[in-house]
């Protein structure tokens, strides 16, 4: 199974900015999507944004205009830049591998400070 290792969640005031980034650890196929989810306390977990190898992405309407997902696929990895951060976009970000390879990484929590 392929290992996912996330990074750069933390605390910030709302209006703030952050950029997550999710490594896998082996090569990954060209078929594999890789994306972020979330899931706030009480809530179920969510789609933030999606992104294939040929760069078509996806995003939740709540985040649209706001996030901004990339991969770059020499480095097998994704990044997820968060921009104008809201207080409900507090919740534990995952990072997800689906395709050829499945796989969730071990979550980096986001809190947005109002």
């Amino acid at each position: 199974q392929v290992q996912l290792v996330e990074s750069g969640g933390g605390l910030v005031q709302a209006g703030g900015s952050l950029r997550l980034s999710c490594e896998a650890r082996r090569r990954i196929d060209s078929f594999d999507v890789m994306g972020w989810y979330r899931q706030a306390p009480g809530k179920q977990r969510e789609l933030v944004a999606t992104v294939t190898s040929t760069g078509i992405t996806n995003y939740a309407d709540s985040v649209k205009g706001r996030f901004t997902i990339s991969r770059d696929s020499a480095k097998n990895t994704v990044f997820l830049q968060m921009n104008s951060l809201k207080p409900e976009d507090t919740a534990v970000y995952y990072c997800r591998l689906s395709g050829v390879n499945v796989a969730w990484g071990q979550g980096t929590q986001v809190t947005v400070s109002s």
